[in-house]
Formats: structure tokens, C-alpha cells, sequence
């Protein structure tokens, strides 16, 4: 057995322990101080709002992902659509995510797609923003993302607004990607606009999303699923904890709600969380434009009412951190965090230095 023995007096503080080690006071609170160090190095401070993100459990190569959404109106802030490699965060690994994200400011009336790639940090993006004659938070508009090994396209109430083909931006994508969403604030104004929390809270309306797979053979959107959010369907979806740099919120699962058969992602002040309100009806929703069998055809754009004009740089680092997930596109795992996080290690670290100090009576 281990034998650990305490004796001191008001100078010194020894133990046995398989032989003897003397501490001075000096000793100690370089010993006290480099465990306090290594004990909340991963404490992570929270921020004082509170955003939201799901996550899919699964990870899919290719597909045809629709949806209908009501964003946010609030200038820095984004309610977003995407896919993201798991573990592109990590260190040099080369990054993989397909975007689509609704800008709060200028009346919500402008959105961008953007492809994120490669291994040196910052990433190569390939942003476009696109713009609405009306605002986007006023009422729900489809959004829909077809991504093939040929090609990655986008389009906003079932007209397509942009197709990159044939490039190595798409031909890099090879590996599976998971399913997101979220509401959050990009600290880099000059990108997303001021913020103002005098306006908070504001949400994101999520009425659906449709997924087709993808039949390289064939070369069709065939199979799949649907999730109308009647209920959140923990099998297939994760509720994020974390948060990542140049993001101003935590992502709390308190502010992921289901209500009326509609996912509500909330970004709200740290102490009001969650979302009580009246969900806003979808009059104009006809149902999803996508059949079981759609074509993935590779024509050109057509012509849209909605403008699109390619941003040459931005300040926007890539939105979404997790931690690097299962092999061959499985479960995802949480990635960051959550506040509060670390405080069984501060009892440790008590009962630690209590040891330390015990001191003999005389």
C-alpha cells in the first residue's frame, strides 16, 4: 500500500509518499497555481446571449435538402441553413460546409450561399449574396440546396439563383456532411451589421425540411425523408452546447423549441431564454416542390427575380463548431462547452489545497 503522511508547522508542509518531499510555501503556490492552470484551461466563460443550433445525427453525402423557413429580422445577426464536414474545425483538416445564411440586417432582405473549403485557416470561400425584393423575415420562402458530385445549387422559392459545376470547389467535397441549423451573431459587424441587443429576442421559424438522396447511377433525387417538427426527433437530431470564436452567443438547447409544428430557434439575453410567443402561420405554404424523382438536371441558371452579385471577401469565419465526430459519417458529438462547465473540477481543486494546508496541532 501507499502510505501518505502530513506534518508541518506554520513554515512547512511535508508528506510521505513512497519517500519524502519537502514544500515551502513558495513551492506550494507554484504547485497550487499549476493545477488551478491545468483545471480550467478548457473553462470557457459564458457569453451573455444565447443562441441556437441542431444538429443532425447522421452525416449524408450529396442530396437535396428543402425547407421552409421565416428568419430573424435584427441587424447582426444570421439564421442559417447548412451542411458542415464534422471535425473541419479541428487543426489543419481540410473543411468541407455548403451554406446558406439569412441576413438580419438591412430589413432581412438579403441572404448568402457560400461553399467553405480547404486546410489553411482562413478558408477559401466562394460567397455570393442574393437579394430580395421583400423582406425575408416577414413571411416563410423556401430555400433548397442540391449538392451532386457535379455540381452544388441553390434556390429560393423553387427557382434556382445560383450553380457552381464541374469545379474543384465541388469536386473537393468527398466526404459526408451533417444537417444544421442556427440562429446566431457574428462579432465581425462589418459583415453582418451592427448589433443592438435592444431588439432581442428574435427567432428563426423552421416549417420543414425535406431530404432526397442522391442516385449517382441514375443521376435523381429518389428516397429520403421529411421532418414537419411535430415533435423533435432526438433519433435524428442533437441540440448544440457550445459555442466558437467570433460568435457573441453560446448555443443553449434552451432556445431550441418545438411548438405547433414548427422548430423555433431562439436568440435571446442570457436570462431569458426559450420562446413562449404565438408561432407566425405559414398562409402561402403549398407544400414541398420536390418530388420523389426529381432530375438532377445540370442546365444552366435561369433567370430569377432575385439578384445575385458575388462578394469578393468577407470577414465571416465559418459557422458551426463540433467536436470531431464517428467515423464514416456517423454520430455527431457535442463540440464546445456549455457555460457552468468545469465545476467539479473546482471542488477538486478545494478539497486539494485543503489536503495541502492541513497543518499538525500542537
Amino acid at each position: 500500500m501507499h502510505e501518505l503522511l502530513f506534518f508541518g508547522d506554520s513554515h512547512t508542509v511535508a508528506f510521505f509518499h513512497r519517500g519524502f518531499t519537502m514544500f515551502t510555501p513558495l513551492r506550494l503556490s507554484a504547485l497550487l497555481l499549476a493545477i488551478v492552470t491545468s483545471l480550467t484551461a478548457n473553462v470557457t466563460l459564458a457569453k451573455a446571449y444565447k443562441g441556437a443550433e441542431i444538429y443532425s445525427n447522421q452525416s449524408y453525402q450529396y442530396g437535396r435538402y428543402e425547407m421552409r423557413m421565416r428568419v430573424a429580422k435584427m441587424s447582426g445577426t444570421l439564421s442559417t441553413f447548412f451542411t458542415y464536414k464534422n471535425g473541419s474545425e479541428v487543426g489543419n483538416t481540410f473543411w468541407e460546409e455548403i451554406d446558406i445564411e439569412v441576413f438580419g440586417k438591412n430589413n432581412a432582405t438579403q441572404w448568402q450561399s457560400n461553399i467553405i473549403l480547404g486546410t489553411q485557416r482562413p478558408t477559401i470561400k466562394t460567397e455570393a449574396v442574393h437579394t430580395s425584393a421583400t423582406s425575408l423575415a416577414d413571411a416563410y420562402h423556401t430555400y433548397t440546396l442540391e449538392w451532386t458530385p457535379d455540381y452544388v445549387a441553390w434556390y429560393f422559392d423553387g427557382v434556382e439563383v445560383r450553380r457552381i459545376t464541374g469545379t474543384s470547389t465541388v469536386t473537393s467535397m468527398v466526404n459526408p456532411q451533417s444537417l444544421r441549423f442556427n440562429i446566431w451573431s457574428s462579432t465581425a459587424e462589418s459583415w453582418v451589421g451592427t448589433f443592438d441587443d435592444s431588439q432581442l429576442p428574435v427567432y428563426q421559424f423552421v416549417s420543414y425540411l425535406d431530404y432526397k438522396a442522391y442516385n449517382t447511377t441514375t443521376k435523381t433525387f429518389e428516397g429520403g425523408w421529411r421532418d414537419e417538427f411535430n415533435s423533435f426527433d432526438t433519433g435524428r437530431w442533437g441540440k448544440a452546447n457550445w459555442s466558437f470564436d467570433e460568435n457573441r452567443v453560446d448555443f443553449a438547447p434552451e432556445n431550441v423549441v418545438i411548438k405547433d409544428g414548427v422548430l423555433v430557434l431562439a436568440l435571446t439575453k442570457e436570462n431569458a431564454t426559450g420562446f413562449t410567443g404565438t408561432v407566425p402561420g405559414d398562409t402561402t405554404n403549398a407544400g414541398s416542390s420536390s418530388s420523389t424523382n426529381s432530375s438532377a438536371s445540370s442546365s444552366s441558371s435561369s433567370t430569377s427575380s432575385v439578384s445575385s452579385s458575388s462578394v469578393a471577401s468577407s470577414s465571416s469565419l465559418a459557422a458551426a463548431s463540433s467536436s470531431v465526430a464517428g467515423s464514416g459519417g456517423g454520430s455527431t458529438t457535442g463540440g464546445g462547452s456549455s457555460s457552468g462547465g468545469g465545476a467539479l473540477g473546482w471542488a477538486e481543486l478545494m478539497l486539494l489545497a485543503g489536503l495541502f494546508f492541513v497543518r499538525r496541532r500542537a
